[in-house]
């Protein structure tokens, strides 16, 4: 009977332990983020969520600094951070998924000081890694923070500069998708019906079987006619041919250098443009849907799309300005993780559900499938990791700040 007994709880155990290794088979995304709140100072702690939103555990609660870019090891057992101190000092601390093995360590590992950004889209030619995290006016923020002021001058010169410039009597060049579905293309908009003449370009898509036209509309404020590409790719291949007028139209350069720009998975076709509004909103970025053949604005102000290879989904590094401060007038630019799949959803919000401030209402955009964050707070992410178990990469990454 004893020697039963153990055999029965050894294969509990056994059991056991293998259902919480099964538990873990879906992707898991750690983030480091800050919810602010109306006094005092708000601190940046760890949540670990699975991808499909469920909030699994917060992980970290310490209060004496400031806890950032979070990096799961390639097995996914570990997740390393930063900690950062008022006396502006660092540590490095490592602790597993569960919530236990918190460690200090004695300096970062290699793997995690040489961890770079995932790829993600930005402007043709920019090198800076996606801002996380906008300071808010209230509070001090980490120092590896980007000023707010710095955000609004890197997307605001970066458009509203190239549009003008880009801006001549001939359309954009036109974009073909690279399944050879159909292209993208411009024609010039009624006069008094858009914006200056110069960028009054309306889009339109040519379907490639039926030759079927379909307007889709101009692209908002002063647009990028020019999609965003993924950050990685420096030095595209040279084109085969130079660009030539075809029945009126600017033909495309060549595929090869614009395979960057899309972002096709499976049943999600995209392609993303950047458009400057104002000083007060900054820059936004529309999606073009090949799908449903339509533009689909993903933020009222920026979003930084990030693919996820292998899946028919991305994530979005999401920016909110001037969002109200539970319990308080006061108001912040926030910074949040969303998750968006192949179906995107559309919503309008009257003001008071979206009371940002934006010079339309009500504003319709793209409806994320997740937000990693509490709903209706206001926060700013400090850094994300993302463990995919069975994908390649296993570990997606975007640190807080400059690579």
């Amino acid at each position: 009977m004893l020697v039963q007994s153990i055999v029965s709880r050894v294969v509990f155990a056994g059991v056991f332990a293998l259902t919480a290794a099964v538990s873990r088979g879906d992707s898991e995304i750690v983030i480091a983020i800050r919810y602010l709140q109306p006094k005092g100072t708000s601190h940046s702690h760890l949540c670990l969520y699975r991808e499909d939103g469920k909030l699994l555990r917060q992980l970290t609660n310490d209060n004496s600094g400031q806890d950032i870019d979070p990096i799961f090891a390639r097995d996914g057992e570990t997740i390393v951070f930063t900690r950062e101190n008022p006396n502006d000092t660092r540590e490095f601390w490592s602790i597993d998924p569960r919530g236990a093995k918190l460690k200090k360590l004695d300096s970062a590992p290699d793997w995690y000081a040489a961890t770079k950004d995932s790829p993600y889209f930005t402007r043709g030619g920019e090198k800076e890694a996606p801002s996380s995290s906008p300071t808010p006016p209230q509070e001090e923020s980490p120092s590896a923070a980007t000023p707010e002021s710095a955000e609004q001058g890197e997307h605001q010169s970066a458009t509203a500069l190239d549009a003008v410039a880009n801006a001549e009597e001939r359309p954009p060049e036109t974009i073909k998708a690279p399944d050879h579905s159909g292209e993208i293309f411009w024609r010039k908009g009624k006069e008094g019906e858009g914006p200056e003449e110069v960028l009054n370009w309306v889009m339109w898509f040519r379907d490639s079987k039926s030759d079927q036209e379909t307007q889709i509309g101009r692209l908002r404020g002063f647009p990028s006619f020019e999609p965003l590409e993924i950050r990685g790719n420096k030095d595209p291949q040279p084109s085969l041919r130079e660009p030539s007028d075809v029945d009126g139209q600017r033909e495309s350069v060549g595929e090869r250098e614009r395979a960057n720009q899309f972002l096709f998975e499976g049943p999600l076709r995209l392609t993303f443009f950047s458009c400057h509004l104002d000083s007060t909103n900054g820059t936004t970025v529309e999606a073009f849907d090949f799908n449903k053949r339509k533009l689909i604005r993903l933020s009222p102000n920026y979003a930084t799309p990030i693919p996820l290879p292998g899946e028919a989904a991305f994530l979005t590094l999401t920016e909110n300005r001037y969002v109200q401060i539970p319990g308080s007038s006061k108001t912040a630019n926030c910074s949040y993780v969303e998750r968006w799949g192949a179906n995107i959803k559309e919503r309008c919000y009257d003001e008071a559900e979206f009371p940002y401030h934006e010079a339309e209402h009500p504003y319709c955009g793209g409806e994320p499938e997740v937000r990693y964050a509490r709903k209706g707070s206001a926060a700013i992410c400090y850094g994300v990791s993302m463990y995919r178990p069975g994908k390649t990469p296993a570990v997606i990454s975007i640190r807080n700040g400059a690579d």
